[in-house]
């Protein structure tokens, strides 16, 4: 009791401090880290790390952190002011049951959700096996060949569409023809990247207007956006005679009951997965899908699921050809493998597999039958449609009528869609029922109808009345994979996931020191809201008055953001880092465009920025030239002067990392920028390292111009085993009146005309965004600033420790790194044989995940503790990585061969226990390295996958159950 009594009530209220539970070290493991770097105080390494020519002399302006019950409870608040209307509006976002097996087993479990992209695959099998399943799912539905594992949304998608048709089409033409019923954000995302990349795009009546057009590509929407079930097979066979490919964006529920686009002639299929089991939140994180012939499968964007074999022969799966677009073709590379949606992949993937392929007939046969009765219904009393066919959508032309039924609606809770000046579209979805149908007769025909729904039903029946004209009406079988068959039980269907939960490793289970991806913690608290009803099932083209709750919580973030970088706007649109980085370049052009200076296309990128980077400056239809860095990592800034000078008059901006992607506070960073605005050019500065300067350094007040925000990476939204992620983008006032905008719902501040979209909704993935609200609440902005410092200084305690053993590539002037640092295994290569990728795999055996691989240079590791992990398992970390140096060492010593030591067999499995051991090492060495108990123990659940055998052998569907036993 004396220990409490000489504490003040303003301590003892203070029980619930978040901040210590972020951040890994104690107080007493802060000293002991610090004395071991001869530091004598957190204050005095950030002085020595970070220069002080870009120090925040003030604390952030973002108040004190609060406790968990207070940020719930004001969030709660602000989610009580959204009204949560029963939505007909569709328009691809549709209410949806998110069965609960999946809900709490995967949305809501960390083992999913703080999982990585499935780089390793060894310790990703579960993860691969439920994109897989996403994958042949989308096959069998699009009656395609071929699927990638999922891309962002449904409008970038057709984006990616649009640009395969271009490189896979001989036609000198520019044109890309779109039918005037795509989805009206479709439209204005495809006009956004057509800008950039020189097409036309041309919008109108595909069965009036396509014959006379000469295009490399057409846009059809299957069914139409205002319900119709289109001719699609003459469509098809015009674009086709007139040599033009064609993509047709589809509601993957609606073909469980028509007839595939595959199967009409289709090239690519392309939509959104989001209604199968995913909340429509405000307009994302959604799965989107992308699918086509097998002859594009070299040119198809996004991640691609494929099978293979690992070292004993045994069917494994990885990521196929994954490199290809941001390694590789860089600036040639016409979009980026950072743009998928595992996490909502892998629940769609599910909710197919739960149902099964009866289930979704009766889902669909049920959304079918009740829009039939009420299409029926209401042309019964004299309302017209405008189509005579449909799937679950119907579209009334109320004429004068207009206004008052829409309004009628809204009094009773019901959101429906204003079409021109006197339509309304009525889209129905799994979670409406015959009640609701019966209510909507009684808003759109007032009292005393005399409509019957049973009496409807039984009518339909009787009748065969359908509205998919019977051309289309698909009887082709689907999901007849054992998958998909074996599962339907809740049982069976949580045990499979549980199942495919133990074969990855997230960090449930251990740090995941990854250089620029920060697997920081995402705490329990910050993800909660995410399954709210207010913030899950609400319509992103809801009225604003219905969703000014997600309106305040999200102009708090952003003016957050914004004080943290020190921007003077910011735009939650981009969902993906990016989709940010793509985003910036954009509003660049807008604003060089709005002075007349629109042949400013030169990028300047570093050659160790990111991959995305040049495919980004591509996208925007900019010419890259590559600045050189110097022998210690940084921008030579001698050739940076040379090249901003040979290209001053059509310079438009520099991409740059910082703190930089070899992982130190580059020291001239200020002259950098200076000499680009000197050029009259743009600093774009990559978020991705902004971990390191949250509360310590702002990025706008030191000369850039432009960032994105990895969200998912600094502001706590996890990974999600490849996606969710958030990019948005902060800029300065000059660049602000050119952030994308959207013709649905129009961004408040924001003019129109110009300012396409970037993503298919307003606010991007808008449902993840609490997570990051929540986060900044709970530290408040010294909790910030100290997360930034126990980054720094558990990335230099890393380094220091393992410094002795591993050759430290880059450190900043004062012998110190940022937050995170580069060991280079080539001189050990040399040595020893041994590759970067022997020790990636080595690890799994001591149960982590690999550091980043070859990246920013070829043979090195790059580490990234973050500040969540604690010593001690940093020190777990490091142990692993002395004792891996120690094997090594026995190669170099002849005492393991080269072709038998436990780093190239590396990982091991529970096979190599039971199978004969004819190695020059024990089981035990190989199983239970130095410092792994038994009792603790992760197991890979293959060994080394041959990535060879995979790429020349693309499987990219289910193998038979037996092949994964």
């Amino acid at each position: 009791m004396s220990t409490l009594s000489n504490q003040s009530l303003q301590q003892l209220e203070q029980h619930d401090d978040f901040i210590q539970r972020h951040i890994g070290p104690s107080a007493t493991d802060v000293n002991a880290m610090l004395a071991s770097l001869d530091q004598p105080s957190l204050e005095a390494l950030i002085n020595n790390t970070v220069p002080a020519s870009i120090r925040l002399q003030t604390q952030l302006n973002l108040g004190d952190s609060k406790t968990e019950e207070e940020v719930l409870g004001y969030l709660r608040s602000l989610a009580d002011q959204n009204i949560v209307n029963k939505s007909y509006i569709g328009m691809g976002y549709y209410d949806t049951i998110v069965p609960p097996v999946i809900l709490r087993n995967v949305l809501e479990n960390p083992g999913w959700y703080t999982a990585y992209t499935p780089y390793q695959p060894e310790i990703s099998q579960g993860r691969l096996e439920g994109l897989l399943n996403f994958q042949q799912m989308v096959i069998d539905l699009t009656g395609m060949e071929l699927a990638n594992a999922s891309l962002l949304d449904e409008a970038t998608a057709a984006a990616e569409a649009m640009a395969l048709c271009k490189r896979s089409n001989r036609l000198k033409t520019d044109k890309f023809f779109v039918a005037s019923d795509v989805h009206p954000q479709t439209i204005d995302v495809l006009a956004t990247r057509a800008k950039y990349f020189g097409f036309e795009l041309v919008v109108g009546n595909p069965y009036t207007e396509l014959a006379s057009q000469e295009v490399f590509g057409v846009l059809l929407q299957y069914p139409g956006s205002t319900g119709e079930v289109h001719d699609l097979e003459s469509l098809i066979k015009q674009a086709h005679s007139q040599k033009a490919l064609v993509c047709v964006a589809a509601d993957l529920m609606s073909l469980v009951m028509l007839k595939s686009p595959g199967e009409l002639g289709a090239d690519v299929v392309v939509g959104s997965a989001q209604r199968f089991g995913v909340p429509m939140g405000f307009g994302g994180p959604h799965a989107a899908f992308f699918a086509t012939k097998d002859a594009y499968k070299r040119t198809m964007p996004g991640r691609i699921i494929g099978v293979s074999i690992d070292a004993r022969g045994k069917m494994a799966l990885r990521m196929a050809m994954q490199t290809r677009e941001q390694h590789i073709r860089r600036e040639k590379a016409t979009s980026n493998i950072c743009t998928a949606q595992a996490l909502l992949a892998n629940m769609a993937g599910f909710y197919a597999t739960f149902h099964g392929p009866e289930g979704l007939k009766k889902i669909a046969g049920r959304i079918h039958r009740l829009t039939s009765i009420l299409a029926r219904g209401l042309q019964q009393k004299g309302m017209a449609l405008l189509h005579d066919s449909w799937f679950d959508t119907i579209t009334v032309v109320a004429g004068e009528k207009q206004d008052a039924l829409y309004q009628a609606a809204l009094d009773a809770g019901i959101n429906l869609r204003k079409l021109d000046s006197d339509k309304l579209g009525i889209s129905l979805d799994e979670r409406k029922t015959a009640a609701d149908v019966a209510e909507l007769f009684d808003v759109l025909l007032g009292a005393g109808h005399g409509l019957n729904v049973t009496d409807l039903d039984a009518s339909i029946v009787t009748d065969s009345y359908t509205g998919i004209p019977a051309a289309y009406q698909r009887s082709s079988a689907f999901l007849t994979h054992e998958t998909f068959n074996r599962y339907h039980s809740e049982t069976e269907m949580l045990r499979y996931l549980k199942r495919l939960e133990n074969k990855d490793l997230s960090l449930v289970h251990a740090m995941i020191p990854l250089g620029s991806c920060t697997m920081k913690l995402n705490s329990t608290s910050e993800m909660m809201p995410v399954t709210w009803n207010e913030f899950a099932n609400i319509h992103p083209f809801a009225p604003k008055d219905q969703t000014r709750g997600y309106h305040a919580m999200i102009k708090e973030l952003e003016d957050a953001l914004a004080e943290i970088t020190g921007y003077d706007a910011v735009s939650m649109q981009p969902n993906s880092g990016a989709q940010g980085e793509y985003a910036g370049l954009v509003a660049i052009r807008r604003y060089y465009a709005s002075i007349g200076q629109d042949h400013r296309d030169i990028c300047l990128i570093p050659s160790s920025a990111h991959g995305t980077n040049p495919a980004s400056a591509a996208m925007a239809n900019m010419k890259v030239v590559i600045v050189e860095c110097d022998e210690q990592g940084n921008v030579d800034i001698a050739d940076l002067r040379a090249k901003a000078e040979a290209h001053s008059a059509d310079l438009a901006c520099i991409m740059i990392t910082y703190p930089s992607t070899h992982g130190v506070f580059e020291e001239d960073v200020v002259e950098i920028c200076d000499i680009i605005h000197q050029h009259g050019g743009q600093v774009y500065m990559d978020g991705a390292n902004l971990n390191a300067q949250v509360g310590l350094s702002q990025p706008g007040k030191f000369g850039s111009d432009v960032s994105h925000l990895n969200l998912h990476k600094t502001f706590c939204i996890p990974h999600g085993g490849g996606g969710p992620g958030m990019g948005p983008i902060g800029v300065k006032s000059h660049l602000a009146p050119f952030l994308p905008n959207h013709v649905v719902n129009n961004i408040d501040g924001l003019e129109v005309e110009g300012n396409t979209a970037i993503s298919a909704a307003p606010f991007g993935s808008a449902l993840i965004l609490p997570i990051s609200w929540v986060y900044i609440k709970l530290m408040g902005a010294a909790g910030l600033r100290q997360a930034t410092q126990l980054a720094i200084l558990n990335a230099n305690y890393v380094m220091n420790r393992l410094a002795p053993h591993y050759p430290v590539l880059f450190r900043g002037k004062n012998g110190n790194v940022a937050h995170e640092c580069i060991i280079d295994i080539r001189p050990i290569k040399a040595a020893s044989g041994i590759s970067e990728e022997d020790i990636a795999k080595r690890l799994m055996d001591y149960g982590f995940h690999a550091p980043t691989m070859s990246f920013p240079v070829a043979g090195t590791l790059m580490i990234e503790p973050t500040e969540s992990e604690s010593k001690a398992e940093l020190d777990r970390f490091c142990d692993a990585m002395i004792a891996i140096r120690e094997e090594i060492a026995k190669v170099q010593e002849g005492v393991w061969s080269a072709e038998s030591n436990p780093l190239v067999l590396a990982p091991h499995t529970l096979g190599d226990l039971t199978d004969g051991w004819e190695r020059a090492y024990s089981q035990a060495e190989a199983i239970f390295p130095k410092g792994v108990s038994p009792t603790s123990k992760y197991w890979p659940t293959v060994n080394r996958i041959d990535n060879v055998y995979g790429d020349r052998n693309l499987v990219c569907s289910c193998p038979s159950v037996d092949s994964y036993r």
